[in-house]
């Protein structure tokens, strides 16, 4: 027997032996650990789900040119580079409104998790309290206030919209105090409700409405259906409306629908800081002006945002508006970024022009989709690792050394320089 026939034999006689466990991982809730990036997650999102709930997270408002370009412009910018830098032990860690947090990313607050996989918010407060870092609950959610408190008791914030019942609104924060819930997130970028194409042509509402293609998106999809029909989470758990079942899902969507207020001005923000005197963050910021009118009326802290493209379509994207908030607020606040976050080194792109940490919602969400409960983890050990190792070749020890100089604008190389190349 030749070398080469022996190393086959050897690694044929290998594979059978590992086909067991490789069987279970692929059957089990281990099968999320196969995927290696936030890409490869959201294919099996979209492989599992049906879709209109795949749709529903993966969509953007109107022809989604701002949700690309949240992606695109991180492309846009390269890392410069230091060498021979002792990055044996990088630090990622830092601190967010004074709590130390172990890695600087954050969960973004997000709206009906549980139409993923019905361990929704919880799954992913889990994956970001395991991580070491805080976990931003949605108004929206599938879970409670008091339930994400109870099954998930770490750092926590509690994001909110200044609707048309002030009284909802401050009962909302409240009971966030009462939860121990340790910032505020104030989103201020949906006066009204946006048009998302992909929902209206996928006919997505709340009750999801079942139609034939529905019903065969379902069957062929036996994973979800079966999860979903056990244990239904299509309302939003935090809130209940007066004089009617909390669990009614449609008159919910109708109330909630019209608690949006386009009357809404920076007054509503000197109220909620009378009523709430914790750490504030306000979220969907773009403009540099906005930013420091928010900060001088208490913010502690600002959310460079355009809502994932599902808000405004057309508006830059959010590392392109970083720089001037950053340069407006002028160490006044804190600043982060949340959107177009899908690799690690997108994050030390963000923390390099000025933010403290960057906010994930659909990476994490992409998670639960491709792996229920296990999948959220997954997202952020994925991040996280790519984050590290991007601070490594980069030539960077820590997270709090990253400033502009290690980003400059991507140039394309010539024919000649990429031959040569």
């Amino acid at each position: 027997m030749n070398d080469l026939v022996a190393l086959l034999s050897r690694q044929f006689a290998a594979d059978l032996c590992s086909l067991p466990a490789r069987a279970r991982r692929r059957f089990s809730a281990q099968r999320v650990e196969r995927y290696g990036t936030i890409d490869e997650l959201r294919a099996a999102a979209r492989r599992g789900l049906p879709r209109v709930m795949f749709d529903f997270v993966d969509g953007a408002a109107n022809d989604e040119v701002t949700a690309t370009l949240n992606r695109r412009d991180f492309a846009d910018l390269s890392i410069m580079p230091r060498v021979l830098v002792d990055v044996s032990n990088v630090a990622l860690s830092t601190t967010v409104l004074g709590e130390p947090v172990a890695v600087p990313l954050l969960g973004a607050p997000m709206g009906l998790n549980g139409l993923v996989h019905n361990s929704g918010e919880l799954a992913i407060a889990r994956a970001l309290h395991a991580a070491g870092s805080i976990y931003t609950l949605g108004a929206m959610a599938s879970y409670s206030i008091e339930e994400i408190a109870r099954d998930s008791p770490g750092p926590t914030w509690f994001q909110i919209y200044v609707w048309k019942d002030r009284g909802l609104v401050a009962e909302l924060v409240e009971r966030a105090r009462a939860a121990g819930h340790l910032a505020l997130v104030l989103t201020v970028d949906v006066p009204v409700a946006a048009a998302r194409d992909r929902d209206r042509r996928n006919g997505f509402g709340l009750p999801p409405r079942a139609s034939m293609r529905s019903i065969a998106g379902g069957i062929v999809r036996p994973r979800w259906s079966s999860q979903f029909i056990r244990n239904p989470r299509m309302t939003f758990a935090s809130l209940s409306t007066p004089g009617e079942a909390a669990g009614d899902p449609i008159h919910m969507t109708e109330y909630i629908g019209r608690q949006f207020d386009p009357s809404a001005t920076w007054e509503e923000l000197g109220w909620l800081r009378e009523i709430w005197r914790g750490p504030l963050v306000v979220k969907g910021i773009l403009r540099p002006e906005d930013a420091r009118l928010a900060v001088s009326l208490g913010a502690n802290a600002i959310s460079v945002s355009n809502h994932g493209g599902r808000q405004l379509d057309h508006t830059p994207s959010t590392i392109r508006a970083l720089p001037a908030v950053v340069e407006a607020v002028a160490g006044e606040a804190e600043v982060y970024l949340d959107g177009g976050i899908r690799r690690g080194s997108d994050i030390l792109k963000a923390l390099a022009l000025g933010a403290r940490a960057c906010l994930v919602g659909r990476p994490l969400v992409y998670g639960l989709g491709a792996g229920g409960a296990a999948g959220p983890a997954r997202a952020m050990t994925i991040l996280t690792s790519e984050l590290r190792t991007a601070m490594a070749l980069a030539g960077c020890p820590a997270v709090t050394s990253l400033d502009p100089s290690w980003v400059t604008e991507a140039q394309l190389a010539t024919p000649t320089a990429a031959h040569g190349a």
